[in-house]
């Protein structure tokens, strides 16, 4: 046994067990080549994996049941240890060890640990499956993570909040579209977490945590359809049935790089649905794939003649409410589409934002302020911020805002026209978990409420930027055109 490896292996798992930061640091290899990975990913070079650390809070008490060294040569070996967790099940944990002049360092390292028989932090409810299909179709084999808004027979709507859920009832009957996608023969796979009313973009519920973002790692999954996303993400779920407000199907979508469609208002019916702001609130889902985002379509959405229109148009000042990393993906896909770059006025597109902004919360305040008045304290900070702002929002000011939004609902459908336009569904990737997100959240919307004030339908499509993270390609197009998006988006999906 080389000399000193064990000293630095136990070390190490003492300063696990303590979770001392600093200790676990120093024993990772410093640079841009060390690894780490898990059932989320693979975290690459020293300075990610010091983020990680600092930001895990801990790992759940366990011991080591069996340890074996394989000898590479004097300066490296590979270690592989059992490890049998405090709750109960056992785990690997692989490290490769090199010495180095200040000693032993891990240069590379594999966990794995039980998987949780339920995600919590996905799912509320969950079944193998919780709803079976009630009839055959298109979507037979296919399942559903419901975003916790829609109503589910036999199961209560929790919103998000706990308080909610304590006082909700147990619905009769579903949603309209969880019993259309049953009888299409898709089942319900579980009730997935949402953020608190649908009232964030991030995804991070103060209550069951933030759910995973497979794609990447240590990055916010985006809300407010953030289980839905996780779920289909990780393959819990084929579909992911949620809802767009200012942005909730297309901010995951980008974030996790899944398609997902945000459809024109009120062509979706949204009976059984709790509202968050009516005038804006859509029906959405989130797949892996275009074809089945359009066979979901097929079901979900009303029979319209094709358009067969597709000219493709960007704006530049749009494009340019990003980050550089997404601008480049942006301006890269309308290039291969041949998209026609066009310039739009957009002077008002602050003023257009503040109105759909104070519309919205004034909805979602007339909407759950009664109940909410004397349970403040039950929202995370950041939704009981929007929620106290909506409060104060009186009569005038809805109805200077409302005035706003009818003039931009007007011209933003005359920019739109018969083309299809193309922009980024959110304004960069996926922010780290823990970082200040109030900045992208103004930028994101600034690009997102477009459709959310016109009424338009939106498609979000995966794309990766140089650095190898998701980002999305937005279409919108006029309203009722969602199956033309769909297939615009079929034909799309090679084109990378």
């Amino acid at each position: 046994m080389p000399d000193g490896l064990v000293e630095a292996f136990w070390e190490y798992e003492r300063a696990l067990m303590a979770d001392d930061v600093p200790t676990l640091v120093g024993l990772f290899a410093p640079g841009p080549t060390t690894l780490r990975g898990d059932a989320n990913g693979v975290l690459v070079g020293h300075d990610t994996i010091s983020a990680f650390r600092s930001t895990r809070g801990g790992t759940p008490a366990r011991r080591i049941v069996q340890t074996h060294v394989q000898v590479v040569d004097d300066d490296h070996a590979l270690v592989v240890a059992v490890t049998e967790l405090e709750r109960g099940g056992r785990g690997l944990q692989t490290q490769l060890w090199a010495r180095t002049a200040d000693g032993w360092v891990v240069t590379a390292a594999h966990v794995s640990a039980p998987a949780p028989a339920l995600d919590t932090h996905i799912w509320r409810v969950v079944g193998d499956p919780l709803v079976p299909p009630t009839g055959a179709g298109p979507l037979d084999g296919e399942s559903v993570a419901v975003k916790d808004l829609y109503a589910v027979a036999g199961q209560r709507i929790g919103a998000g909040n706990p308080a909610w859920l304590a006082d909700a009832w147990v619905e009769g009957s579903h949603a309209w579209a969880v019993g259309a996608l049953l009888e299409a023969g898709a089942s319900v796979r579980g009730i997935a977490r949402t953020d608190e009313f649908a009232y964030s973009l991030a995804g991070t519920n103060v209550h069951s945590g933030t759910p995973p973002n497979p794609r990447a790692p240590l990055r916010i999954p985006g809300g407010s359809s953030s289980g839905s996303a996780s779920a289909v993400s990780l393959g819990h779920a084929t579909i992911g049935l949620g809802t767009d407000t200012g942005g909730s199907i297309r901010v995951p979508a980008s974030y996790q790089g899944l398609h997902g469609i945000r459809t024109t208002h009120g062509a979706v019916r949204r009976t059984g649905l709790l509202a968050l702001a009516p005038s804006f609130d859509a029906v959405g889902w989130l797949t892996r794939s275009a074809s089945l985002l359009a066979a979901v379509g097929d079901v979900l959405l009303p029979e319209r003649p094709r358009d067969v229109r597709r000219d493709l148009v960007t704006v530049g000042g749009l494009t340019a409410l990003a980050e550089e990393d997404v601008v480049f993906v942006v301006d890269s896909f309308a290039a291969s589409v041949g998209a026609v770059r066009e310039h739009w006025d957009l002077t008002d597109l602050p003023d257009w934002l503040a109105a759909f902004q104070a519309l919205q919360a004034w909805e979602a305040w007339r909407e759950r302020g009664g109940w909410l008045t004397t349970r403040l304290d039950t929202l995370g900070a950041d939704v009981r911020g929007r929620f106290e702002a909506a409060s104060l929002i009186g009569e005038d000011r809805a109805n200077a805002a409302l005035r706003v939004v009818e003039q931009a609902r007007r011209r933003i459908r005359e920019l739109v026209g018969d083309r299809v336009l193309v922009l980024p569904s959110s304004s960069s990737v996926a922010p780290l978990v823990g970082t200040g997100l109030q900045a992208v959240r103004d930028a994101t919307m600034s690009l997102t409420c477009l459709a959310g004030l016109a009424g338009l339908p939106a498609v979000s499509l995966p794309r990766t930027t140089r650095d190898g993270l998701p980002v999305g390609v937005s279409l919108v197009a006029a309203p009722g055109r969602d199956r033309d998006l769909l297939e615009l988006a079929v034909s799309l999906e090679e084109i990378r």
